[in-house]
């Protein structure tokens, strides 16, 4: 006997929903995080909680060959997605499972696995592939650069791409173990500690580790041949630094800089609060560059920055980063003031501590030399635009910013917030609206209007607004400060 199965429409809704989702539900990742400055940086539909990178380098033949594995979790039921990836690829899988891939686009490493995945799945990616950095041209340029005993990867806002594949946007932080195999006789240096080195059949592995969460672009590594020093803070943070052997006239200048990382951070915890990751450092390689650059524990300092002599200042600038753009990383590209603000900043501290002038002569100074026509009061330090993102104005008037709202706060509220930031969002990411929220809530008084004229007005700030904010200020040009040349000359490296 056959029976007919009637289902009201409720019920008939209730089934459906029991059926497991079809793959038409299942979409790509998008191929860019969505930054207003870089839109093809970074990709969605996941979030890298960990990168395993296995290297070896050949430095005579500039040949890189790796294994990357990633845990990530997905955040969308996911068809295919995409990493950030500049070399030849050979193999990918997805799980375990064999998937496919496509080079598409400037960077993009499409993958295809054998079976969709759904949102909210632990996963992961294993990609195993081999090239030349150096010869890769992403945008016209790489960012990795060749010396004579080895090759090094440090640059803002990109450098993972020439190495290895990632989510390459600062919002997806991760923690990493970095293993390279070189030659023996050659040394790889990288962020972290260093956890392990052997040595076998002519060649020697270093072992990194990095245990706290990390943003793609702070992530370095340098191969080549180096002068190593160690020891530890007074707080017991294992202390490492490295100078190329082959630095030529400038390498006294470098150590005597780089060697006082551990005092300087030292000086920054009273400053900023207990340092915030598991090793402090710097490494200074025969690169002709002559910018400087935060890797997390372990700053990039390009020789020419010790042109002209030792700069403790921008030792300074790179460690402060460590708190304002490292443990604390921007939100969007935009939001650069959060990360260079308060590093330029940093070195005002430092000045006045050293009696070489204090943050408000600094201040003076800046505010007295650029007047009401120069192009400098038109980058607005608050968004002023990819290609002056690292303009000096992002700086020098992002510091001064900083020295107003000291003078509107009182020393005790606003040294209070140096240090409550980096403790209250370790290890995440903020934009500056952020912090004025942040500001306002700690110190009692609206700052809206304060912040807009001082980081988001493409103009001078008017001298009744200047005398409120600094102070009052007589008819000749405030004299310079005596540090103003080591830190004129961060501005430079910066740029560079």
């Amino acid at each position: 006997m056959r029976h007919r199965l009637l289902v009201p429409g409720a019920a008939a809704l209730s089934l459906l929903l029991a059926i497991p989702a079809s793959a038409a539900s299942f979409t790509p990742g998008a191929p860019g995080a969505g930054d207003s400055y870089y839109p093809e940086s970074g990709n969605g539909g996941y979030d890298v909680s960990h990168y395993d990178l296995r290297l070896k380098y050949q430095p005579k033949t500039d040949l890189l060959e790796g294994t990357a594995t990633l845990l990530a979790k997905t955040t969308q039921d996911l068809s295919r997605f995409n990493l950030d990836f500049g070399l030849k690829v050979s193999e990918v899988r997805v799980d375990g499972a064999k998937a496919k891939f496509a080079a598409t686009g400037a960077h993009e490493l499409e993958i295809t696995p054998a079976a969709p995945l759904e949102r909210g799945k632990q996963i992961s990616v294993v990609v195993r592939y081999a090239g030349k950095p150096s010869e890769v041209k992403i945008g016209g340029y790489t960012a990795w650069a060749r010396t004579p005993d080895g090759g090094v990867a440090a640059q803002e806002p990109d450098s993972a791409v020439w190495w290895y594949p990632s989510n390459d946007h600062p919002t997806d932080k991760a923690t990493y173990d970095i293993s390279v195999s070189v030659p023996d006789g050659t040394q790889a240096i990288s962020n972290g500690v260093l956890a392990s080195q052997t040595s076998k059949l002519g060649w020697t592995r270093f072992n990194w580790r990095s245990d706290k969460p990390q943003a793609t672009y702070l992530t370095t590594l340098a191969i080549g041949k180096f002068d190593v020093t160690t020891g530890t803070t007074e707080n017991g943070t294992p202390v490492l630094n490295a100078v190329s052997k082959d630095l030529g006239a400038n390498e006294g200048a470098a150590r005597a800089s780089i060697e006082r990382t551990a005092e300087v951070t030292g000086w920054l915890e009273s400053v900023y609060g207990r340092y915030p990751f598991n090793a402090v450092g710097g490494y200074v390689p025969n690169v002709p560059a002559g910018y400087a650059l935060e890797t997390q524990t372990r700053p990039f300092y390009g020789k020419k920055a010790f042109d002209r002599g030792a700069n403790v200042s921008v030792v300074v600038h790179e460690l402060a980063h460590q708190w304002y753009g490292d443990s604390v990383s921007l939100k969007d590209w935009k939001d650069i003031w959060i990360n260079e603000g308060f590093a330029a900043y940093a070195q005002w501290l430092w000045s006045e501590k050293e009696g070489e002038g204090t943050a408000q002569e600094l201040a003076d100074y800046v505010f007295d030399q650029h007047p009401a026509d120069d192009p400098f009061w038109t980058v607005k330090p608050g968004d002023p635009g990819p290609d002056n993102q690292f303009d000096g104005a992002v700086y020098d008037r992002g510091a001064v910013a900083l020295q107003a709202l000291r003078n509107k706060l009182g020393d005790k509220v606003f040294f209070g917030l140096l240090k409550s930031w980096p403790q209250e969002h370790a290890y995440g990411n903020a934009s500056v609206a952020d912090f004025v929220k942040f500001a306002e809530k700690k110190s009692g008084k609206p700052l809206a209007d304060f912040f807009d004229t001082w980081l988001f007005q493409p103009s001078k700030p008017s001298a009744g607004a200047a005398r409120q904010a600094l102070g009052a200020r007589g008819t000749a040009p405030a004299p310079r400060p005596a540090s103003w040349p080591k830190i004129a000359a961060t501005h430079t490296i910066h740029q560079g």
